[in-house]
């Protein structure tokens, strides 16, 4: 079963000297997760985002679409990146997601995929 692993994390968390340092020690922490979901076949793909600064939202309302800058949610937390992994279960999944890199007050999503 697909699952998506939507990792969230605070706004600004990486921003500055210290938030690059912070960068750079989470993002080899999830290169070496990435590799090991990759050895064990569960990983299908995966990336890590753009900052929301160059987010672009479409709003549909009554038949007629606008465009806004930046994520709709209004929130302090953003959607840095994901992992979309195809294991047997949820409990496979969620052990996954339990190791995935994410400073303090970060969130990992994990959703099944919708099948039709």
């Amino acid at each position: 079963m697909q699952y998506m692993l939507l990792i969230y994390e605070p706004e600004g968390v990486f921003e500055g000297e210290a938030g690059k340092a912070r960068l750079m020690d989470v993002v080899g922490k999830h290169m070496a997760l990435a590799k090991e979901m990759r050895e064990a076949g569960a990983m299908q793909s995966g990336s890590g985002l753009q900052p929301v600064t160059t987010a672009t939202t479409i709003i549909t309302n009554g038949g007629s679409q606008t465009l806004h800058d930046g994520p709709f949610a209004e929130t302090r937390e953003q959607l840095g990146g994901y992992y979309l992994i195809d294991v047997a279960d949820l409990d496979t999944a969620l052990a996954y997601a339990r190791r995935i890199p994410v400073v303090d007050g970060g969130k990992v999503e994990v959703r099944p995929l919708a099948t039709y």
